[in-house]
């Protein structure tokens, strides 16, 4: 879990950031981590989601730094295309509740371990997936169930920064933080 001081300073646990070090694919829910869960929708109909571009910002710096990256959400949206074409995301699967499935497939096609992997979801339709990577990540909106059995728990909210957060984390542990940070730092 994770532990946040007074000041909200940033301090993962030594296994936290041990099993982020080992993060080769990161993936990612949508509904409720990408997004705050709320669906909006417009007056024909048509379904509209908020992406936060501190979270886009980090999964693409997470990108540079030879991580690679993952959607997979229960729900089908041609937005969630539209923005995972927008990050440069590799590996899409959208479409339902049996996320273990893609999850297991994507290993096969990555040759990638469960423990190589990382995943950020809120509810339980992702605790199959959670409950077999190396690194487990909750967001403090989520489920109990999940919070319960994940390695971190962001600070921030779903939708509100939380994968932003998770990517300075891997970066941090992996050692790529001053390297990638170095092109806006000067």
């Amino acid at each position: 879990m994770s532990a946040h001081d007074s000041g909200d300073e940033f301090r993962p646990s030594e296994d936290c950031r041990a099993r982020a070090a080992r993060v080769k694919l990161m993936i990612f829910d949508v509904d409720g981590v990408l997004t705050d869960g709320s669906l909006h929708f417009g007056p024909d109909g048509e379904m509209m989601k908020t992406f936060n571009v501190h979270d886009g910002l980090g999964i693409k710096l997470l990108q540079e730094s030879g991580v690679q990256t993952s959607i997979i959400s229960a729900r089908r949206s041609p937005i969630v295309t539209r923005r995972a074409s927008d990050l440069g995301i590799g590996h899409v699967h959208q479409g339902g509740h049996d996320k273990l499935t893609p999850f297991l497939a994507l290993l096969q096609s990555t040759g990638l371990s469960a423990e190589q992997c990382g995943f950020i979801g809120d509810d339980v339709v992702d605790l199959p997936i959670l409950s077999r990577v190396g690194f487990a990540v909750g967001v403090p909106n989520g489920s109990l169930e999940v919070r319960r059995r994940a390695h971190f728990i962001t600070a921030a909210a779903g939708g509100r920064g939380a994968v932003r957060e998770v990517c300075e984390l891997l970066l941090r542990a992996q050692g790529n933080y001053d390297t990638v940070m170095a092109q806006f730092l000067g």
